[in-house]
C-alpha cells in the first residue's frame, strides 16, 4: 500500500513511519512545519505538508493517489483545549473528509482507551476525551471509510514487546512502539475493518490479537 501518515512527527507517528519504511509499504510522512522534514530525510522517507487547520479540499489534494491513511496526530499536552478541539476533533474529521475526497478507503485512527465511554474519562483531560469521542463517532457513522479505530491505554516510552490484550480491559499501559505496530498491522488485517480495538500491553502477539476481531 501507499500510506500517508498524519501527525508523522509525533511520538507515535515517527514510529509508524519507521515501521512502514522497513516494510513492503510505501510511506509519505505528513508534517506541519518544514523543519520537521530532516528526521524523515535521514530515513529516506518523503514528506508532504499537511496542516490540519487547512480546509478538507486542500488536504484532499495532498492525499490524492494514496491507498490508506494512518491518523496519529494530536495537539499535545502543551496546548489548550482550543487546539485539542481544532486538531484532535476537527482536524481528524477534516482528514476523514479529505480521504473521501481523494477516493481513499482504508483509514486507521489512533484514539484513546475508553474514548467511547464517558464514565471512564479522566477528569484531568476531559477535552481530549471529548475530542476523541466525537471524532471517533464521526468516523463510524458519517463516513464510508473502511476504518479501524485503535484505543490504546496510557502511552509509555518503553520498548514494545509485540504483544497486547484487547479483551476484559480495565486499565493499563502500552508502549508507543506497540501502538505503531498495531496501526501498521491493521492496514492488512481485514478483520479490523469497521472495528474499535482497545489495547494494552499483554500476552497475545499483535497480529494474532487483531485477527480475532
Amino acid at each position: 500500500m501507499k500510506v500517508f501518515v498524519i501527525g508523522a512527527n509525533g511520538h507515535v507517528g515517527r514510529l509508524v513511519v519507521q515501521q512502514l519504511a522497513a516494510s513492503d509499504h510505501e510511506v509519505v510522512a505528513g508534517i506541519r512545519h518544514p523543519d520537521q522534514a530532516l528526521f524523515f530525510e535521514d530515513l529516506g522517507v518523503p514528506t508532504a505538508m499537511f496542516d490540519l487547520l487547512s480546509r478538507p479540499e486542500q488536504l484532499g489534494v495532498t492525499l490524492d493517489c494514496f491507498d490508506a491513511v494512518i491518523f496519529a496526530a494530536g495537539s499535545g499536552g502543551k496546548t489548550g483545549a482550543d487546539m485539542t478541539l481544532l486538531v484532535d476533533l476537527d482536524g481528524a474529521v477534516k482528514s476523514m473528509q479529505a480521504a473521501e475526497i481523494a477516493g481513499i478507503k482504508r483509514y486507521v485512527l489512533v484514539s484513546a482507551l475508553f474514548a467511547d465511554n464517558r464514565n471512564q474519562w479522566s477528569e484531568d483531560i476531559q477535552p481530549y476525551y471529548a475530542a476523541k469521542f466525537y471524532a471517533d463517532d464521526w468516523l463510524r457513522h458519517r463516513t464510508t471509510l473502511a476504518y479501524t479505530i485503535l484505543e490504546p491505554g496510557a502511552l509509555t516510552f518503553d520498548k514494545g514487546i509485540g504483544a497486547i490484550n484487547t479483551a476484559g480491559i480495565a486499565r493499563g499501559n502500552i508502549a508507543r512502539e506497540d501502538v505503531a505496530r498495531a496501526a501498521v498491522a491493521s492496514l492488512t488485517t481485514p478483520e479490523t475493518i469497521g472495528k474499535t480495538v482497545p489495547m494494552i500491553t499483554g500476552t497475545i502477539p499483535i497480529n494474532v490479537a487483531l485477527s480475532r476481531f
